[in-house]
């Protein structure tokens, strides 16, 4: 197992609004709605948990902007913390 396939903080960007009350719906993950777009964030288990989100989205019929691991020095909009 590689340092990869463990809990990772991801930041995904969809365009489309959605607001916090979604948070439930992914699992406790940071949902924020930015003008046209939504930024949902927090920490994945694994690889399995992220394809699980991701499917989630797509479920939604929402158009995938981005999605961004980050390490332990980066904030939620992939820059330095």
């Amino acid at each position: 197992m590689s340092a990869s396939d463990g809990p990772a903080r991801y930041v995904i960007r969809v365009n489309g609004v959605l607001d916090s009350r979604w948070a439930a719906w992914f699992d406790g993950l940071q949902v924020i709605g930015e003008g046209e777009e939504t930024v949902i964030s927090g920490l994945l288990t694994d690889q399995p948990a992220l394809h699980g989100l991701l499917t989630k989205i797509r479920d939604l019929g929402l158009c995938l902007i981005f999605v961004r691991r980050l390490d332990a020095t980066q904030d939620r909009n992939g820059g330095p913390s």
